[in-house]
């Protein structure tokens, strides 16, 4: 037996552990209506990794663990596990027993063990599909599923047949392959995409690389000929700083020497006669000409008085008091003393005080004249003194200067000749700071083109390299066509600086490497694109091996199982005939129904890509069948228990070919009467020398047929219960 043990925990009606041993090879479970025979079929299906709640008579993942009673609390986690006998390695794994474990939890998450340790979903459906067993098979037949078979679409009975077959492992291995095909194109395509996305990169560093090439060729030419102008350029400075410095030494003594005669002939003028007459000249000059500018301040002094003067005694006239003065002022008294008269006294007294006021005014006026002239008189007899006491020095000074200008003259022609020889020195110093001035400029040249030699020095180290700076000075031919030649090559050198400059001269390292890098990636890229090419070749030519193998078997398959179809259907039926018919249905979109949700594992495995472009016609399977005494052609004319004798005879004979380790039939023979029931359980004996068979009936011939009974009740807890009989302990006891 390779299916020993079922365990159910908190799965849907079994509240508390339920343990199933099946040490027989047909084994039945039996039991009311609603006392959760039908829960043991489906907590195979859920252990086996089922994602489809319609499956299950359920809507979520909740709906599948015990709710509870109002004497069992509810459970938080239902378990179902199932214990294999791997002795055999039916199994591709290295244990005598295999125990697969399904817990789903309140929150619809599941978890998938094996052995105790956790799994995917995904690796217990490889194994399983290599002993050809599946989560939604053939060999699960739950109640009312009978005839699934026949009422599927040609494309769903194809991949029944596929699944009884045991082709699920060329199913995974071609769709994996053809999962494998996809990425790998992917994979080429985006390879393809960076080649192109570095591609212009890479003629761009090519042409920089090629530029840089060109750059280390007039380098490596130019070094020779930077090497030779350094050196005849370091030669010309050293030598003309050698004759320059001398030449600078030399008129520097020469002027030195000059200067001191010229401050001997300096001092020896500057103790001469003339000096000293000079010096007094200039003291009697400038006391003359102060003399001058007293005397001509003096006499405008006078001048001015006198004029000031003149004008006063002319005022001086006017201001005596004259008889018309008077008589006026009596007159405008008299006039104006008969309108006092008539007035108040007050007016009258204001009237007396300003005609008095008048009479002063005049006395005054006739007073102030007369000082004013006498304090004039004086100023200006004192200016007049001064201004005679001024010419009269005015008159020694003069005097004074002509007689030092005489002797100044008599001494002059010594004089003469001895401002003459400073002047031949002043000229000889002349030109001795000329010649020194003319050697320092030239020294001083030389220092600016040594400089100029040093930055070219230089720029030529960063353009072209230290190596162009390694020369030894040596001695040029001819000098001065050697200068011409240098300055002829001096502007050629500028040329090339200018168009290593303008071509890149630095980061040539960079662009290299940075080259280097691109192209060994480009490169790269090229072997990874061919070596995914190689694969996709080999991918393609897998998928058409699969498929031409899994197009083989199949049809080998399709026969065997028509052979035992025909068979076993006449035997059903009492004669007639059926069988299998490959036919070309047309493409449908599948329709994804609410009732049909996933768990919340997220790892159903899928058979078809949806994003390929699928073929208008799919190859599918139908069913031609005779049945005796009737003119029935087709599924759609059978009656119910028709259906049923045909979807048993097809599902038998599909378990004969390719027989799974174990087959659970719920309630398939619920529509057999008392004959048919016994054809069926003919074909359930001689199905169970191939397969474990493990079968939930009320059918007493069905029943018969079983090594083991397992009863299934429910109490008013609404919790399973389960009883076991072993018939032939039973018959033991009975006898």
């Amino acid at each position: 037996m390779l299916l020993t043990r079922l365990e159910i925990a908190g799965f849907k009606s079994f509240a508390k552990k339920t343990v199933f041993e099946f040490d027989a090879a047909v084994v039945a479970i039996v039991g009311p209506n609603g006392s959760g025979k039908s829960n043991v079929a489906e907590s195979v299906r859920f252990v086996l990794g089922e994602q489809s709640m319609k499956s299950m008579r359920g809507k979520r993942g909740e709906d599948l663990i015990w709710n509870g009673s109002n004497a069992v609390p509810r459970s938080n986690r239902g378990s179902v596990s199932l214990t294999f006998n791997n002795a055999s390695h039916f199994l591709n794994l290295d244990f005598d027993e295999v125990v697969i474990e399904r817990v789903v939890h309140r929150d619809g998450t599941n978890e998938y063990r094996l052995n105790d340790s956790q799994v995917r979903l995904k690796d217990i459906m490889e194994i399983l599909a290599g002993a050809n067993i599946g989560q939604s098979g053939h060999h699960i037949i739950s109640q009312g599923e009978a005839d699934k078979i026949l009422s599927a679409t040609p494309k769903e009975r194809r991949e029944m047949l596929e699944d009884a077959l045991g082709l699920k492992v060329y199913q995974y291995k071609l769709e994996e392959s053809t999962r494998k095909l996809d990425k790998t194109e992917e994979n080429m395509r985006q390879v393809e995409a960076l080649r192109r996305e570095i591609a212009p990169h890479l003629r761009f560093l090519k042409k920089q690389v090629e530029k840089v090439e060109k750059v280390r060729d007039l380098k490596e030419a130019a070094i020779l000929r930077f090497q030779t102008y350094f050196a005849h350029e370091q030669l010309f400075v050293s030598s003309a700083k050698e004759k320059y410095e001398n030449e600078l030494k030399k008129e520097k003594q020469t002027l030195e020497s000059v200067s001191q005669r010229i401050a001997v002939a300096k001092k020896a003028l500057a103790g001469a006669a003339e000096d000293k007459r000079a010096g007094v000249i200039l003291e009697i000059s400038k006391a003359l000409d102060d003399a001058r500018r007293e005397r001509a301040e003096a006499a405008r002094k006078v001048a001015r008085l006198e004029g000031q003067l003149e004008v006063v005694e002319k005022v001086g006239a006017r201001a005596t008091v004259s008889a018309h003065d008077l008589e006026r002022v009596a007159k405008e008294g008299e006039a104006m003393l008969p309108v006092m008269l008539r007035g108040s006294l007050e007016e009258a007294v204001a009237f007396l005080k300003e005609f008095l006021g008048k009479l002063r005014a005049l006395t005054r006026i006739a007073e102030s004249g007369s000082d004013d002239i006498d304090h004039m008189k004086a100023d200006r007899d004192a200016a007049d003194a001064l201004e005679k006491q001024l010419s009269e020095k005015e008159m020694s000074l003069t005097a004074n200067l002509e007689t030092i200008r005489a002797e100044l003259e008599a001494s002059r022609v010594d004089e003469r000749e001895k401002e003459r020889a400073l002047f031949v020195l002043a000229s000889e110093e002349r030109e001795a700071r000329l010649r020194h001035t003319t050697a320092a400029g030239s020294l001083e040249r030389l220092g600016l083109e040594e400089a100029e030699l040093k930055r070219d020095m230089a720029e030529a180290g960063a353009l072209i390299g230290r190596e162009a700076l390694n020369f030894t000075m040596f001695s040029p031919g001819n000098e001065s066509r050697q200068r011409e030649e240098q300055e002829r090559e001096k502007r050629d050198l500028e040329k090339i600086k200018i168009r290593l400059e303008e071509m890149g001269a630095e980061g040539g390292e960079d662009v290299m490497k940075e080259y280097q890098e691109v192209s060994d990636r480009e490169q790269f890229l090229e072997k990874e694109l061919n070596d995914l090419h190689e694969a996709a070749i080999s991918l393609k030519n897998l998928i058409k091996d699969l498929e031409k193998e899994l197009g083989m078997k199949f049809k080998d398959g399709i026969d065997a199982i028509n052979d035992e179809f025909t068979k076993l259907f006449a035997v059903m039926f009492d004669g007639g005939a059926a069988s299998l018919i490959r036919v070309q249905e047309a493409l449908r979109k599948p329709v994804v129904s609410d009732d049909d949700s996933d768990f919340d594992d997220g790892e159903k495995p899928t058979m078809e890509n949806a994003d390929e472009e699928r073929p208008e016609y799919v190859e599918g399977i139908d069913i031609s069948l005779s049945i005796p005494r009737k003119r029935v052609k087709s599924l759609v004319m059978l009656s119910g228990g028709e259906r049923a004798l045909t979807s048993i005879a097809l599902i038998f004979a599909m378990s004969s070919v390719n027989p799974p380790p174990f087959l659970i039939l719920d309630e398939t023979d619920a529509a057999l009467d008392e004959s048919n029931s016994r054809r069926y359980g003919d074909m359930v004996a001689a199905l169970a020398k191939k397969s474990q068979l493990v079968l939930i009936t009320h059918n007493r011939e069905t029943m018969s047929r079983a090594g083991v009974l397992y009863g299934v009740t429910m109490g008013n807890d609404g919790v399973s219960k389960v009883l076991s009989v072993k018939l032939e302990e039973a018959v033991k006891v009975a006898k």
